[in-house]
């Protein structure tokens, strides 16, 4: 019995969750990742904003919450639904690394084994911190002890040109996380 119980659960658990504060580029890059084309029209994410996306014969189901104030305590409730967190940090935002620091570090306390993915967004802009200085903002050494933890630059491409190369990986590190998910849940 106790195993038919764990199998259902960790079935469950097929979900991306993506968060980050307002403003830092979510949508953008999911919108990215789902159609390997830049530039959507976006407006903030007032809610919660769901996307399938097919590759191959697997299938990723994001749940992009939103970032404003009144939405982050949310943030907590859909991790037991995820197999993986994406946080997405505006790298050119230098005055809001610190919060966002905060409600990571907060945030990812609920699971100590979830895999963490940190989309350093905006790269393209000229004032952008370094992947570097992004680590070193997010104090991410103090996180990565017995978690994945990816930390990618990104940053939505214009009109409809190709996506970045950050983009590609994140939807790589995401495909083969599935993977190794949907491996261990067999």
């Amino acid at each position: 019995m106790e195993k038919i119980i764990m199998k259902v659960k960790a079935s469950l658990r097929k979900q991306v969750v993506v968060i980050g504060h307002d403003g830092s580029g979510k949508t953008s890059v999911l919108n990215s990742i789902a159609a390997y084309k830049g530039k959507f029209v976006t407006t903030p994410t007032a809610g919660v904003n769901a996307l399938c996306v097919q590759n191959g014969t697997s299938k990723m189901e994001f749940l992009e919450i939103g970032g404003s104030e009144h939405l982050r305590p949310y943030w907590k409730m859909y991790l037991s639904r995820a197999f993986a967190v994406i946080f997405v940090v505006d790298s050119a935002d230098h005055g809001r690394l610190p919060l966002a620091k905060r409600h990571l570090h907060q945030l990812i306390q609920q699971d100590a084994l979830i895999p963490l993915m940190v989309l350093a967004n905006k790269q393209d802009l000229k004032n952008a911190y370094h992947i570097t200085d992004i680590h070193e903002a997010l104090g991410l050494s103090d996180i990565c002890e017995n978690r994945k933890l990816f930390l990618i630059g990104t940053y939505a491409t214009k009109e409809e040109s190709e996506v970045s190369s950050g983009i590609l990986d994140a939807k790589e590190f995401l495909a083969q996380l599935l993977s190794e998910s949907s491996a261990k849940t067999s």
